[in-house]
């Protein structure tokens, strides 16, 4: 079994994630839904981006709407062009993304704005048949990924929104003048998009209903090379990839022409500081700049953050600089003046955006955060970080017995209200620690016979399995003291 194999058991078996509407035959693929323990973790995550991206600069966030009007997206250029590249077959009259066919049939990089003509030549030079049923595929045509939906009794056109950046660029008028911002000024959002995916798989990976957590950048472009706070990060190591590694500080990116600014080079600074306090191993990270055909038709300059996975290089952050492209649209097309005033001066500000995926993100932390120790054992261990990990730490009385359960509810009660603990007297002691470190569980206390005696408590710690003995009542500065330490 492989390691993504095993993230989907362990999710299955311990509440992180599953499919949605898995009791009937019909439910659609491309749906999954957080358990128990994926909604603490991605909750958890989703703080530790609020902590180091967005309140570091004092950043706004905003809630928009998920269904928005056919408007919206005809200036976004969503309609005509939010599309990819599909093949039925023209036998069994299954559908296939097709650049993604023609990678895993013809093992084969394909960017994903090739035309159709390039797609219908790569089918035909490799002679690909359907993996189903090895019937011959119809032409490429293009499918729009958007959800269409009808509002009211008039049936009124709308969508669900791609992305959720949208309500960022139509609500920033607003926004600038109710915060009385100044470029340049970062707003951010979290939520829900939904993208009609030809054929959804793996899980958190390819979803049609997914979690974003994007940062919209609004500045003036040409002060582009004067951000504030630059030389915080000029020395941070970025690890760029074209045919091979290259670790170069943001400066020396600069320098040789990789990067073009400073504002894309903070923003790529402190979206890689914010990945090494997640637990994910930095050597295996990259950022890989796109061509022109692999470029949304939104971006001028654009770099993927990826990360190493059992499954391949996985792209977790889309980071774009789309220029003036979305308030000269959303401008044009609704008639408004979105032009604010910067010191003294009218421009209409560019865009740099920060758009991650977080479904994807919750998966590839818990794969470079899964380990078997084969010297214990073959134990299965979540090494998360204490900030991440859904539960906290484990209270577990020794025995059942009732001065047992007194002492352990007593400690319970002192420190629930303050972190996520998981009460536990079911089994041996030693299945009781495995079922924590199985979830990430960086600690737990267990209440035996010496506590009965001194009100002490032994505290176990998830990846050496050493133990202490701290009294009860310092158990509450422990966890803050462990728990809130975000050194990378």
């Amino acid at each position: 079994m492989n390691t993504y194999d095993q993230i989907i058991q362990l999710s299955l078996e311990r509440g992180f994630y599953f499919p949605s509407s898995e009791l009937y035959s019909d439910a659609s693929a491309g749906f999954w839904e957080y358990g128990p323990n994926g909604v603490k973790i991605k909750n958890k995550f989703l703080e530790l981006w609020r902590r180091e991206l967005v309140r570091r600069d004092n950043m706004l966030e905003i809630d928009g709407s998920q269904i928005m009007s056919k408007n919206v997206f005809m200036a976004s250029g969503h309609l005509s062009n939010f599309t990819d590249p599909v093949v039925k077959c023209k036998k069994c009259l299954s559908s296939f993304r097709a650049d993604k066919l023609i990678q895993e049939e013809a093992n084969l990089e394909v960017p994903e704005r090739m035309a159709n003509e390039g797609v219908n030549e790569l089918i035909s030079k490799y002679g690909l048949r359907c993996p189903l049923c090895k019937g011959e595929f119809s032409p490429a045509e293009r499918f729009n990924m958007m959800f269409k939906v009808e509002i009211g009794p008039n049936h009124d056109e709308a969508y669900l929104r791609p992305e959720t950046c949208q309500s960022i660029f139509v609500d920033f008028s607003r926004i600038y003048k109710v915060s009385r911002g100044k470029l340049p000024l970062g707003i951010a959002q979290v939520g829900k998009s939904f993208r009609n995916e030809i054929s959804p798989r793996q899980g958190l990976l390819r979803l049609r209903e997914f979690y974003q957590a994007e940062i919209e950048v609004f500045c003036n472009p040409s002060q582009l090379d004067n951000q504030p706070r630059y030389d915080e990060i000029k020395n941070t190591k970025l690890r760029f990839y074209d045919q091979k590694i290259i670790e170069l500080t943001v400066q020396e990116a600069i320098d040789q022409k990789i990067l073009s600014n400073q504002l894309i080079g903070y923003y790529l600074a402190l979206l890689v500081e914010f990945f090494d306090k997640t637990g994910i191993d930095k050597n295996r990270t990259r950022l890989r700049k796109l061509s022109d055909e692999e470029k949304a038709f939104y971006s001028t300059i654009a770099f993927d953050f990826e990360v190493d996975t059992s499954i391949g290089w996985l792209e977790l952050v889309a980071c774009n600089y789309r220029s003036d492209y979305d308030l000269k649209s959303h401008s044009t097309t609704s008639k408004t003046n979105l032009e604010v005033m910067d010191d003294n001066s009218k421009v209409l500000p560019h865009v740099f955006e920060l758009s991650l995926g977080v479904d994807r993100c919750i998966y590839s932390i818990m794969e470079h955060s899964y380990f078997v120790d084969r010297e214990n054992d073959d134990r299965a261990v979540l090494k998360l970080k204490p900030y991440l990990s859904p539960v906290h730490a484990g209270v577990l009385p020794l025995l059942r017995k009732p001065e047992f359960k007194d002492k352990a509810s007593k400690l319970l009660k002192n420190i629930q209200r303050d972190f996520d603990i998981f009460y536990d007297e079911s089994g041996s002691i030693g299945r009781r620690y495995r079922r924590l470190e199985e979830i990430g569980t960086p600690f737990a206390f267990t209440v035996d016979h010496q506590t009965l005696e001194d009100e002490t408590v032994t505290v176990r710690y998830r990846d050496s399995m050493q133990q202490d003995r701290i009294k009860m009542s310092d158990v509450k500065s422990f966890l803050y003291n462990n728990i809130n330490d975000y050194s990378s």
